[in-house]
């Protein structure tokens, strides 16, 4: 038998796990609580509610906000990535009609080969 002191194998892989499961769950609460609290489609008392349920009840809250509410939750964050996006665009003075004649002279230089200017340029516009 082991004494207290002494470390196993098996006693690592259990404590490495248990870490593993505790960072997931830790990733999964910011971002489950990050989009929860920039939503702008849910009532104060629904953040509440959600907020209350997280905390509760972790690991079950948690799968239960990404199953039921989990579908728009990618849609929201990249709406929230190009809302951020432009409006560092308008920050710093950006224009996508500047960018697209820088792309026509390096494209007239042949810096850049047609497929590039295409990608480019459809890179831009959307």
């Amino acid at each position: 038998m082991l004494s207290p002191g002494e470390s196993t194998f098996v006693t690592f892989l259990v404590n490495a796990l248990a870490v593993f499961g505790f960072v997931l769950w830790l990733w999964l609460f910011i971002a489950t609580a990050r989009d929860l609290f920039r939503r702008e489609d849910m009532s104060s008392f629904g953040k509440f509610l959600w907020a209350i349920v997280l905390l509760a009840l972790p690991y079950l809250g948690i799968f239960a906000y990404i199953l039921t509410q989990g579908d728009g939750m990618a849609e929201r964050n990249s709406a929230q990535a190009k809302q951020a996006r432009d409006e560092l665009r308008d920050l710093v003075g950006f224009s996508t009609a500047d960018e697209i004649v820088k792309l026509d002279r390096l494209r007239a230089q042949n810096v850049i080969s047609d497929g590039e200017y295409l990608t480019l340029r459809a890179r831009l516009v959307t």
